[in-house]
Parts: C-alpha cells; sequence; structure tokens
C-alpha cells in the first residue's frame, strides 16, 4: 500500500498536497484499490467556493459510486480534465496523474486538523 509520507490525509480517504495557498486533492491508494476500477470522475463544481467536507464530485467505479469530499474550504480552480478520457489513472497513479482537483484554499487553519500519512496507515490498518 503506498502512502506518501510528504502528503496529507482525510478520513474520507482523500489526499492533499499543499502547495502555498493551493492545494492538489485525489483519492488515495488504498480508496482506489476498495473501489476497483475506475470508469469515472464528475466534477462539476469548478470555479466555486465550497465549504470543507463539502461534495465538490463523485467517482465512479464499476461496482459503486462514491462522493468526493473537500478537505478544506476553498476554490476549485482545477480539474484534471485527463480523467475525462482516461479515468483509469486514477486507479494506476492516484498521487500522479490521477489527481483529481487543485484548489485555492480560504482558510489555511483548516490544513492543521488533517491526518499524517502514520495518522492514515493507522486509520485503515496498514
Amino acid at each position: 500500500m503506498n502512502i506518501p509520507s510528504d502528503l496529507k490525509y482525510t478520513k474520507d480517504h482523500e489526499w492533499i498536497k499543499i502547495e502555498g495557498d493551493q492545494i492538489t486533492v485525489g483519492i488515495t491508494d488504498f480508496a482506489q484499490s476498495e473501489l476497483g476500477d475506475i470508469v469515472y470522475v464528475e466534477v462539476e463544481t469548478l470555479d466555486e467556493t465550497l465549504e470543507a467536507e463539502e461534495v465538490f464530485g463523485t467517482v465512479e467505479a464499476v461496482k459503486t459510486v462514491s462522493d468526493l469530499f473537500l478537505p478544506v474550504s476553498g476554490e476549485i480552480v482545477a480539474f484534471n480534465e485527463a480523467l475525462e478520457d482516461e479515468p483509469e489513472k486514477v486507479n494506476s497513479d492516484p498521487y500522479g496523474e490521477g489527481w483529481m482537483v487543485k484548489v485555492k484554499v480560504t482558510d489555511a487553519s483548516q490544513l492543521e486538523g488533517l491526518m499524517s500519512a502514520d495518522d492514515y496507515k493507522a486509520l485503515i490498518g496498514a
């Protein structure tokens, strides 16, 4: 199970890469393996400002659909459009080409509440 130590995590199995006042968000290796083959990623919140834990999109696998929750409050400033044609990138490279959105953070103090890699490993029993 790949859980990079330089990222932050949520109980909803999203990873967060902090880059100044922006973050990149995707789902973890654990989440994609639990979902199985991903066939569609939908994000209709581009250019919208959402509160922490609001749904920013969905990921559809062969057997299920899961909501995607924004880890901190902010504006969705980019969507990985490559996922429209190749949603399987979430399975093959969840921390790289499988990223989902970039967010301009509006409340940086919320970043402190995110989980470390060790905390996430404990959550999933890794």
